[in-house]
C-alpha cells in the first residue's frame, strides 16, 4: 500500500510562472508544490516534493527513494527525451513511478512525443497542466 510519495521536478520547472506561461502558466512552481502536498493528504500520503536541473541530483534521489518511499512522481522535463541514467534509475529501484508533464507533449515538438523513461513507469500522465500532477497522486493513492 502507498503511503509516502516522491515528487521530482526537472529542469527549467523552477522557472515555473515565468517560463513559456503561454504553455505552462503563470503559476509558481511554490504554489504547484503546495496544492501537490494538499492532494497527496487528502489522499491520505505523505508527500515530499524535490527539484533540479542536474540529471545527476535526480538519479541520486531516485536511488534515495527505494529506502524512503513507496511510489514517485516524476516530470523529467526535457531528459525525458534522451536519458537513458534516468530511465536506468527507474527500473532499479522497483517502486511504482509516473511519468507527468504539464504539457501535451503529443501536440508539441516531435522530439517530445519520445519518452525513454515512459516504457519503465507504471504510466504517463500529460497535457492537462497541474492536474497532470493530482491525477498522479491519485493513481498512486489507489494502487
Amino acid at each position: 500500500m502507498i503511503k509516502k510519495i516522491l515528487v521530482i521536478h526537472g529542469p527549467n520547472l523552477n522557472l515555473l510562472g515565468e517560463r513559456e506561461p503561454g504553455i505552462y502558466g503563470n503559476t509558481s512552481i511554490d504554489v504547484l508544490n503546495e496544492n501537490i502536498i494538499e492532494r497527496a493528504k487528502d489522499q491520505g500520503l505523505e508527500c515530499e516534493i524535490f527539484q533540479s536541473n542536474h540529471e545527476g541530483a535526480i538519479i541520486d534521489k531516485l536511488h534515495a527513494a527505494r529506502l524512503e518511499f513507496d511510489g514517485v512522481i516524476i516530470n523529467a522535463g526535457a531528459y525525458t527525451h534522451y536519458s537513458y541514467a534516468i530511465r536506468d534509475a527507474i527500473a532499479a529501484i522497483k517502486i511504482p513511478c509516473i511519468e507527468v508533464h504539464i504539457s501535451n507533449v503529443f501536440a508539441r515538438d516531435d522530439f517530445r512525443a519520445n519518452s525513454v523513461i515512459a516504457p519503465v513507469c507504471k504510466g504517463s500522465i500529460s497535457g492537462f497542466g497541474f492536474g497532470s500532477y493530482y491525477l498522479a497522486v491519485q493513481a498512486l493513492s489507489e494502487l
